[in-house]
């Protein structure tokens, strides 16, 4: 990408549903201590990944400006525009997801206005990818989040969709769509497949199963080293996380 962001990811082992804010505040607030020596604006920027938004990113940003003694806002990404965020931030790994998958589509010949695509995650990353890409003419046949996944054989109505899950806290119960398994989403057959959740969802026990053309990965690592010579052997077209996820 030709900026200087280097680094891996990071986590810590806890459950934020079970915490209060000023718990998490602290999480981040030891962390970030502790990690004074590996971030910075020339060295590892952080950003926010599951379960993490702009509020940790700006206790992380304000931890390590009181260590600096400066205010020093390039240290992280993803923190609020007040505290000089980027607007479109929040949505700019999804965009790029959208930009790479509809530049892949095009690249093998599919109108995107006739395509089909599924997207397994319904999270920052998943919700917004769907979103975009369904305003490109895409028709998105299949979503999951944590708890389960829907198919809906005419294409989902995303702004619909994310209005049911910011009401409930998951796209499960809505009632236009079939409930289905994670795996049966990952096997539907379609043009596109976005795995926007977890890692090593594409292993080598289920690649041969798959059905799409094209595979843009949204998540960090959602195929297995294993799986790629399968997906390889079986035409499908894998747009490597390191690009398709980059927009963030």
């Amino acid at each position: 990408m030709s900026i200087p962001f280097g680094g891996a990811k990071g986590g810590i082992i806890c459950d934020p549903s079970k915490m209060s804010n000023g718990e998490i505040g602290e999480n981040d607030t030891t962390v970030t201590s502790n990690l004074l020596d590996v971030f910075g604006p020339e060295r590892d920027i952080p950003a926010p990944d599951m379960n993490t938004n702009e509020q940790t990113m700006a206790w992380i940003m304000d931890t390590y400006s009181m260590h600096m003694r400066r205010n020093e806002t390039a240290v992280v990404t993803g923190k609020p525009s007040i505290l000089g965020g980027s607007l479109g931030r929040r949505e700019a790994t999804g965009r790029g997801v959208m930009i790479v998958s509809i530049s892949a589509l095009n690249k093998l010949g599919i109108n995107p206005k006739h395509a089909t695509a599924v997207v397994q995650g319904f999270g920052n990353v998943g919700s917004v990818s769907a979103k975009l890409l369904s305003e490109q003419g895409v028709k998105i046949i299949g979503l999951s989040d944590i708890n389960g996944a829907l198919y809906n054989k005419d294409g989902f109505n995303l702004p619909d969709v994310i209005e049911f899950a910011d009401k409930n806290g998951t796209i499960l119960g809505y009632p236009r769509a079939e409930v289905i398994t994670n795996e049966e989403l990952l096997e539907l057959d379609c043009d596109l497949l976005v795995p926007a959740a977890k890692e090593d969802q594409i292993t080598s026990h289920n690649a041969n199963k798959l059905k799409c053309r094209i595979i843009a990965e949204g998540a960090n690592g959602p195929t297995s080293a294993k799986a790629d010579p399968i997906l390889q052997e079986k035409g499908i077209l894998v747009i490597p996380d390191i690009l398709a996820n980059a927009g963030g």
